[in-house]
């Protein structure tokens, strides 16, 4: 795998969650960041009746892709990595510095999801955006995701935009805040 770099971060993130540490990525933690890039496409590729080492190749090629293109569109991003007890769990990158915010993305291993850690740390997003002041949170998440969409709904985004893969969601964070939703 061709060297992957993240900017350099020297400040703490920004938001913090009960249950999770969160940290700027760095390059060392590319082996763990492709594990979860894997773990998020495994049901995807199950059906396609390549060789494991084909699939494998596959993916981190997609991994390199996808990063090369997140370094490229959200320069500005911050890219944090989620641990429990010390242990990488989980990733979320964050555009947070403009008027709206854009989750980028955001998972967690499988051992690690539905437990109630990505509506933890969605709501410390939330939070943090009201404070600051921002207009809106928004993200984008696959049609078929329907999991991921219910868990969204449940926290306040609303469907904005139907795209042929994914929906773009968004969450008004002054509505909220001026009404003491947080």
């Amino acid at each position: 795998m061709p060297l992957v770099e993240f900017p350099v971060r020297t400040v703490p993130a920004r938001i913090t969650v009960a249950g999770l540490s969160l940290r700027h990525a760095t390059s060392e933690d590319v082996p763990f960041l492709l594990e979860l890039y894997r773990s998020f496409r495994a049901d995807e590729l199950a059906p396609v009746p390549w060789p494991p080492e084909r699939k494998l190749a596959f993916l981190d090629q997609q991994f390199l892709f996808q990063h090369r293109h997140y370094m490229a569109t959200f320069a500005d991003a911050d890219y944090l990595v989620a641990e429990a007890e010390s242990q990488p769990i989980g990733r979320v990158y964050l555009d947070w510095n403009k008027d709206r915010w854009l989750i980028v993305d955001i998972g967690f291993l499988p051992q690690w999801r539905r437990q109630g850690l990505g509506t933890r740390l969605i709501a410390a997003i939330q939070q943090q955006a009201a404070l600051a002041a921002a207009t809106a949170i928004s993200l984008h998440v696959e049609q078929h995701n329907f999991r991921a969409q219910a868990l969204y709904y449940r926290l306040g985004f609303r469907a904005v935009e139907n795209g042929p893969s994914h929906v773009r969601m968004e969450w008004p964070c002054r509505n909220h805040a001026e009404a003491g939703d947080l």
